[in-house]
């Protein structure tokens, strides 16, 4: 019997009350993600968000704390799903090359918080990032309990 389990990283970067997202197709309803994906075998938490959004934005960042940890029940195998406050530490916004993923970005931007709406973000999600992300460093069932359900 092969047990599938997966891990997904994710990073916050906020400057100026704006916040990195990527683009790329996720469902009919959503275009626009936080960057990340899927931790590599032998990687850290941490090592797999610095390298996910190295490899999306081209954004040098270290991890400064735990957001949230969730579960991912409607994904069709076991999956969690941690979500990081990130700090940039050097780099350029670019494109990615897109050679290695089966879902390519098609772009990468900071968008004000208020206008998370506008890019498919849930009114959830939207209070939370306006309001810091309460209680931080928590488990909280479901992603869809912040607001990242699909």
């Amino acid at each position: 019997m092969q047990y599938d389990f997966h891990i997904r990283v994710t990073g916050i970067l906020i400057e100026n009350g704006k916040i990195l997202l990527v683009q790329q197709h996720l469902s009919e309803n959503r275009r626009w993600s936080l960057p990340g994906g899927r931790l590599e075998q032998g990687e850290t938490l941490e090592q797999g968000v610095v390298r996910e959004l190295k490899e999306e934005t081209g954004l040098n960042v270290s991890v400064a704390r735990l957001v949230y940890v969730c579960d991912m029940k409607h994904t069709g195998h076991t999956a969690i799903h941690v979500t990081f406050l990130l700090n940039k530490e050097s780099g350029e916004l670019v494109l990615p090359s897109n050679e290695k993923d089966e879902n390519p970005i098609y772009d990468v931007k900071f968008v004000s918080i208020d206008e998370l709406p506008h890019y498919g973000f849930s009114a959830r999600f939207t209070e939370l990032a306006e309001k810091h992300f309460p209680n931080k460093g928590n488990y909280v069932g479901d992603k869809e309990n912040i607001g990242l359900g699909l």
